[in-house]
């Protein structure tokens, strides 16, 4: 019997991780997109499926038998799709056997995480939620950032995989938390790009050179990722493609909002960030924008472009 980790997502983030993680153990992948799982079963260790349950639910001497399920997809209706109702005995979920190990690494919230590995330790089957940092880039490298959420056992039963996929595994605590802590990471680091691109472009109708004060900030108190990263190369110089798309930071930083807001918080500067960031979405949506093109969204409300 080979064991094999089942993965399904693949898509921006999902491809490089499932082809890390087939570095160290049998992979079977699974996506919505052949092209995608095609283009996967060309590097070893990774099989193809079309059917995800083939391999979770089969007698356990079966010859591609799988005890680990890894989901990398956009958002908890996703997750929620893909598994289906508990109760529902064609689901997926309904046919997970005992013992099996479901790690969630997309952007989930928190609240559908809890409610979800509530419904699956019922059926005795095990829940982290290991959401990432560090875009495609280091997921091409496997030098992700990974939160997990979870018991401690189930924690470092999950280390291994999560370890083969990032250089950092931090355990931020039971399940939830990660979900919990990548949200508020997101939305962090979109009011550092939302508040760096405002200030530059009030320095470049002062008449400020765009580049100078980019210098000067990430030598000064202001640096922040998105000075120090993102602006520059994908900004300045117009490139606009640092690899997330303003659709998924959007999702994100709304999650972290309603997750302040249920535990009675109105927080000022969020709810601003998330406006500006809706109304570029709205502004841009034609084009899947990615989220350094909020630069272009107020070029065209403030008539100042920093990529000239």
């Amino acid at each position: 019997m080979t064991s094999t980790v089942t993965f399904i997502g693949l898509g921006t983030m999902g491809q490089p991780m499932a082809q890390n993680l087939a570095q160290t153990v049998p992979v079977a992948v699974y996506d919505t997109n052949s092209e995608a799982v095609a283009a996967l079963e060309q590097h070893g260790g990774i099989t193809g499926l079309t059917d995800p349950a083939a391999a979770l639910t089969a007698d356990p001497a079966g010859p591609h038998t799988a005890d680990t399920l890894i989901l990398m997809l956009p958002n908890s209706a996703i997750v929620a799709k893909v598994l289906g109702d508990v109760n529902d005995p064609a689901s997926l979920a309904a046919r997970l056997r005992p013992g099996t190990l479901v790690i969630d690494m997309g952007s989930s919230a928190p609240q559908e995480t809890t409610k979800l590995a509530d419904h699956l330790h019922q059926r005795s089957v095990a829940f982290v939620d290991a959401p990432v940092s560090g875009g495609p880039r280091k997921a091409a490298t496997a030098e992700l950032t990974i939160m997990a959420g979870g018991t401690d056992e189930d924690v470092q039963r999950a280390m291994p995989f999560l370890r083969a996929m990032g250089t950092s595994v931090i355990h931020a605590g039971p399940v939830g938390a990660a979900h919990a802590l990548k949200a508020l990471n997101n939305l962090l680091s979109a009011i550092g790009l939302v508040g760096a691109l405002e200030v530059l472009t009030v320095g470049a109708r002062f008449g400020l050179d765009p580049k100078v004060m980019l210098d000067v900030i990430n030598k000064s108190t202001g640096r922040n990722q998105a000075t120090e990263v993102k602006i520059g190369p994908e900004v300045l110089d117009g490139r606009f493609g640092v690899g997330f798309s303003l659709a998924l930071t959007v999702k994100d930083i709304r999650t972290a909002l309603e997750l302040s807001k249920s535990l009675g918080m109105s927080p000022e500067v969020a709810e601003a960030c998330v406006k500006v960031c809706e109304a570029a979405l709205t502004d841009l949506d034609d084009t899947n924008p990615d989220q350094t093109e909020i630069a272009r969204y107020l070029a065209k409300t403030t008539g100042v472009d920093l990529s000239q």
